[in-house]
């Protein structure tokens, strides 16, 4: 009897002890599967909210670029405008330096710059040439006058002129006298200038402009020191401009506050240009044009239009290609490219607000080119995901290791193309930077596009939207093809199994 009850009580130990293990194995099931949950509302989380900040920055972008036509800067073969091509040149004949060259395309940059237009581009060419473009000018002899004169402002007692044949003229009242080099002596020059406005002149009858200077206090010495002299016999003073006798006005009395008025006839657009080179400075050589142009605003719209309507077709011929071979994922990549639009379109506007871009047809070139890019950047992404599913991995771990290594391979070829065009932007010159430019911001925002929406949209519609509609997603043949090879591989150590024991 008492070892029946021994037996009794040792199997309900036993059966205690199991019923414990099961219990723990099953509750450490239940903690792992509670975990892993967990875990994916996290990263279901994360991806929901890149994708929120993706929206409010699609809507910053969209704000910032509507409309593109206004927002975004043309260039000059777009929009239309003068280019002109200057020489620079030594009076005496000698060799001009590259520190005169580089002063000369400052000031010339300064004086295209106060002319008002946007997207100006002054470069210094070759040993002695300046490459000037204007956008929207359609006057280039009004431009050259402005930007090519030398801008030596000179002032000369009349007393102190040699040239006879110009002292009658100027007594006859003739305008614009010219003065011969080494004939007169100037007491002062423009470098005592200190600031100059534009204002109708008093002593005029027709309404005409006057330039008005005021001097710096050694200049406005020097000026009341002249004015005493000639006051008493009402002396002239000649302003001469480059050699040029603008105005020779008779000192009436001592002008001891430095305050000058250039007259000489000028219309309102003429003493607007003599302000700005006055307000430049002079210019260490001469710059005379040896080639200019005009580009019309309806050939450069012509081919904006052309280029434009080359990016939908493009864009429309990649979507059909998507959607046929990748069907509902193809929804990605056309998601995919219109953010990529916005956002380029975006940085585009913002840059033309900062002076810093304007559209040209070379530029216009890099949007298609990496318009295309950012297709095949969906492409790897989508091809790798696939690739993963037919590898057998669940599809939530496929979207995670695809996109993973789709991006990684884009990064590769971004990297390669992304050091070309930088080497473009900063190496070469004229309208080719343009292309280097767009090619760079293109690649930027396709990485952006890459990281904020191809990765999280395709991580989140595989933890269960993929997976319940595979055959709208395009993925149902590589499930299929998934589920041979598992078969295929687990019928296989089953033969080997079989063959051994035959053999035994």
């Amino acid at each position: 009897m008492v070892r029946k009850k021994s037996s009794s009580t040792s199997a309900s130990g036993v059966d205690r002890w199991k019923a414990a293990e099961g219990s723990s194995k099953a509750s450490s099931r239940t903690n792992r599967r509670n975990g892993a949950r967990r875990a994916r509302n996290a990263q279901s989380r994360r991806y929901t909210f890149t994708l929120l900040a993706l929206v409010v920055l699609l809507v910053l972008c969209a704000v910032g670029f509507m409309p593109p036509a206004e927002r975004i800067t043309q260039g000059l073969d777009i929009r239309g405008g003068v280019s002109v091509i200057l020489t620079a040149s030594k009076p005496d004949g000698s060799s001009v330096s590259s520190d005169d060259m580089v002063t000369a395309t400052e000031i010339v940059q300064n004086r295209v710059n106060a002319l008002g237009a946007a997207e100006t581009t002054v470069q210094q060419q070759g040993t002695n040439s300046i490459l000037v473009q204007i956008p929207g000018a359609t006057d280039p002899d009004q431009a050259i006058q402005t930007i090519g004169r030398t801008g030596h402002l000179e002032f000369v007692r009349l007393d102190a002129i040699g040239d006879a044949d110009a002292l009658a003229k100027i007594a006859a009242g003739t305008e614009d006298v010219t003065l011969k080099e080494g004939t007169y002596t100037a007491f002062m020059d423009g470098s005592s200038i200190e600031s100059s406005a534009v204002a109708q002149s008093s002593a005029s009858a027709t309404g005409a402009y006057a330039v008005n200077v005021s001097l710096d206090s050694a200049g406005a010495k020097t000026f009341a020191e002249v004015t005493e002299e000639l006051a008493p016999t009402h002396g002239k003073i000649a302003i001469v401009l480059d050699g040029v006798v603008n105005s020779a006005p008779a000192v009436q009395s001592v002008i001891r506050d430095g305050d000058v008025s250039i007259t000489g006839n000028f219309t309102l657009e003429e003493a607007k240009s003599l302000k700005t080179v006055l307000d430049s400075g002079s210019l260490p050589v001469t710059l005379s044009y040896s080639e200019s142009r005009v580009v019309g605003p309806t050939l450069g719209q012509d081919s904006l239009r052309q280029g434009v309507f080359a990016i939908g077709i493009g864009a429309i011929i990649v979507v059909a290609y998507l959607f046929f071979f990748y069907q509902g994922l193809g929804l990605l990549t056309l998601g995919s490219l219109a953010i990529f639009g916005i956002i380029y379109l975006g940085l585009l506007a913002l840059l033309s607000r900062m002076g810093a871009f304007a559209l040209t047809l070379p530029g216009l070139a890099g949007v298609v080119l990496t318009t295309g890019s950012a297709a095949d950047s969906s492409i790897l992404v989508l091809e790798r995901f696939r690739e993963e599913i037919r590898m057998g991995r669940q599809v939530r771990v496929a979207a995670i290791g695809g996109t993973k290594e789709g991006i990684s391979t884009s990064l590769d070829a971004d990297a390669v193309q992304l050091v070309t065009a930088l080497a473009l932007f900063f190496v070469a010159v004229g309208p080719v930077k343009g292309f280097g430019l767009t090619t760079a911001l293109g690649i930027l925002c396709d990485l952006v596009t890459m990281f904020l929406f191809k990765a999280p949209a395709l991580r989140l519609l595989a933890m269960g939207t993929i997976q319940a509609h595979p055959r709208f997603w395009g993925v149902a043949s590589d499930l299929a093809e998934a589920e041979e090879l598992k078969e295929a591989r687990d019928a296989a150590p089953a033969r080997g199994k079989k063959g051994g024991v035959a053999h035994a």
